[in-house]
C-alpha cells in the first residue's frame, strides 16, 4: 500500500489563494515570482477566468507558453488570456513584473511548466523563441515593444469557436501586436480569407506548411506570392492540387504552364527547406527536375505519394544534388513497373551512407527491378525501416534479396510483399501456401542476421478489402476464400 506524499507548503498556499480569488487578484503585485507558474496553471485548468486574465496582465516572465495547457481548446479560458493581453495594451505598464514579451499559444510540450512545478526557485527561458520584440512607438498605447503572439493555425471551412474568436481578435489588433504562425495548415478556404490571415500572420515566420486544397493552377498562382515569402519554411506538404481547367485550343494550356513554372520558381526562395512531401500533385508531372534544381538546401526527407511519375521525373533523381543527403525516401503508390529503375538505383547509391527509411509500398515493381536495386540497397548500412508492400516479387527473388542483407545491422522494421506464388490464377490468396512460404523466408533471413520486426503482406482481398499479414502478429482477411 503506497503512502501519498503530503502537499508542499507552496501547494497549500496556492489552494488557499484560489479559495479567495478577490484577495489574490488584489495582491498580484506583491505575489512572489516563484508562485506565479503553478498558480497560473491551476487557475487556468480550474477555469478561474478572472484570475487568469489578471495574471496575464502582470506575468513576470518573458514567455507565457499557455498553449501547452490547452490540451482541449476552451473558449472561456482563451478569451480570458486574450482579455489579459488587451489589458496590457491599455495600461501603462512600468512595474517590475511587466516583462511579458512572448505569448505562445502553440499546443506543444514546453519545459517551462516542468521547471517551475513546485520549485522554490528557478528561471524561465524562452531560448527556443525569438523573443526580441519589435521596437516601435505606438501613440495609442503606452508601450514601446510589441508583444509577440506565437501560434499554429489550421484553416478549415468550419472553424471551431475558439479559433474563430482568436482570428477575429488577431485581425483587430494586428497593428499593435506581433503575430507569428509557425505551422499553417490550409484546407478548402476562399483565397480572400487566406489573404486576410496572411496579412496578419506574416508568411516569413511560417516553418511548416500543409496545403490541402483543390485549387487549379490559376488559384495556385494567386497564392504563389505568399508562398514565396515563406523564406524560413522547413517542412512543406502539398496535397492534392489539380492542374485541370477546361482548355480552349492551346491558350489555356500555355497559361497553365506559365502558372506552374511561376509556382515552381518560388522554391528558390526557401533557405531552410528540408522536408518535402507531395501527394497527388499531378500538375508537377515532367516538372520534378525543376523543383529539385530550384531548392537552395539539401533535402533530408522526400515523400511522393499517389503520383503518376514520368520517366523524365525519375531521371532527375540521379542528377539533382538537392537529393544527395536524403535520410528518408518515400514513394508510396507511385507506379514504377513500366519505368527504367536505374535513376532510383543511382540515387540510393549516393545516399547509402545516410538513408534510414525507404518506403516503396504500392510501386508495383517487378523481379528485375528489385534485382536492379539490390546492389545499392545492400550498401545501406544505416537503414532502420524498409517497406516493399504491394510489389510483385517472386519467391526466388525475395529469398535472394534477403540473403544479401547481412549489412543491415540497424534495421528495425521490414515489410515485404507476399510472394507471387501465394496467389491462384484468379489472384486469390492460398492461405496455407502463404504461411508456408513466409515461414521459409523467415528461416532464410534468420540464418543471415537477427530478426526483429519483419512481416509479409498480401495484396488487398478483392472481396473484403483487407490484407493477410504474416509476422509478429499474423492476420488474415475477414472473408473466406
Amino acid at each position: 500500500m503506497s503512502v501519498q506524499s503530503p502537499p508542499t507548503l507552496q501547494k497549500l498556499a496556492r489552494q488557499t489563494l484560489l479559495r479567495n480569488e478577490a484577495v489574490i487578484i488584489s495582491s498580484l503585485e506583491e505575489l512572489p515570482t516563484v508562485l506565479f507558474p503553478a498558480l497560473f496553471k491551476e487557475a487556468f485548468e480550474g477555469r478561474h477566468s478572472k484570475l487568469v486574465k489578471e495574471m496575464v496582465t502582470t506575468w513576470p516572465f518573458p514567455c507565457l507558453p499557455v498553449g501547452a495547457l490547452m490540451k482541449t481548446p476552451n473558449l472561456e479560458t482563451l478569451q480570458a488570456v486574450l482579455e489579459g493581453v488587451d489589458m496590457r495594451l491599455t495600461r501603462d505598464i512600468h512595474h517590475s513584473k511587466g516583462k511579458l514579451q512572448v505569448l505562445d499559444l502553440r499546443n506543444v510540450h514546453h519545459t517551462f511548466w516542468n521547471i517551475w512545478a513546485d520549485e522554490e526557485d528557478g528561471s524561465c527561458s524562452s531560448e527556443s523563441l525569438d523573443d526580441n520584440p519589435v521596437v516601435k512607438v505606438l501613440p495609442r498605447y503606452a508601450l514601446r515593444h510589441k508583444l509577440k503572439v506565437v501560434t499554429e493555425l489550421c484553416l478549415r471551412p468550419r472553424l471551431d469557436e475558439a479559433q474563430a474568436c482568436f482570428l477575429k481578435w488577431a485581425q483587430q489588433r494586428k497593428d499593435f501586436l506581433h503575430f507569428c504562425c509557425t505551422k499553417l495548415k490550409i484546407w478548402a478556404m476562399p483565397m480572400d480569407f487566406i489573404r486576410e490571415i496572411l496579412n496578419v500572420f506574416h508568411p516569413e515566420h511560417i516553418e511548416e506548411l500543409e496545403l490541402n486544397t483543390e485549387w487549379n493552377v490559376f488559384q495556385l498562382a494567386q497564392f504563389a506570392p505568399f508562398f514565396g515569402q515563406m523564406r524560413n519554411l522547413r517542412k512543406l506538404l502539398l496535397a492534392p492540387l489539380y492542374k485541370n481547367v477546361f482548355k480552349i485550343a492551346n491558350r489555356t494550356g500555355e497559361r497553365e504552364d506559365k502558372c506552374v513554372k511561376g509556382f515552381i520558381s518560388m522554391f528558390s526562395k526557401f533557405n531552410c527547406l528540408q522536408h518535402l512531401s507531395l501527394s497527388g500533385v499531378h500538375f508537377l508531372i515532367d516538372h520534378m527536375d525543376q523543383v529539385f534544381r530550384s531548392l537552395m538546401t539539401p533535402l533530408v526527407k522526400l515523400s511522393i505519394k499517389h503520383y503518376r511519375i514520368s520517366q523524365k521525373d525519375l531521371d532527375s533523381f540521379s542528377c539533382c544534388q538537392s537529393l544527395f543527403h536524403l535520410k528518408h525516401l518515400e514513394m508510396r503508390g507511385v507506379t514504377l513497373s513500366t519505368l527504367d529503375i536505374m535513376p532510383l538505383r543511382s540515387l540510393v547509391e549516393k545516399v547509402a551512407d545516410n538513408l534510414q527509411t525507404l518506403d516503396l509500398q504500392g510501386c508495383r515493381m517487378k523481379d528485375y527491378q528489385l534485382n536492379a536495386l539490390l546492389p545499392a540497397l545492400t550498401r545501406c548500412s544505416q537503414l532502420a525501416k524498409i517497406n516493399f508492400y504491394n510489389n510483385d516479387f517472386s519467391m526466388a527473388i525475395l529469398k535472394d534479396f534477403l540473403q544479401h542483407t547481412a549489412n543491415w545491422s540497424k534495421i528495425n522494421v521490414e515489410q515485404y510483399p507476399a510472394p507471387l506464388e501465394c496467389y491462384d490464377e484468379l489472384a486469390h490468396v492460398c492461405r496455407e501456401r502463404f504461411a508456408q512460404l513466409c515461414l521459409e523466408l523467415m528461416d532464410t533471413l534468420g540464418t543471415i542476421r537477427q530478426l526483429k520486426n519483419i512481416s509479409f503482406a498480401t495484396n488487398m482481398c478483392h472481396k473484403c478489402g483487407e490484407q493477410c499479414v504474416y509476422g509478429r502478429e499474423n492476420r488474415t482477411c475477414s472473408c473466406r476464400l
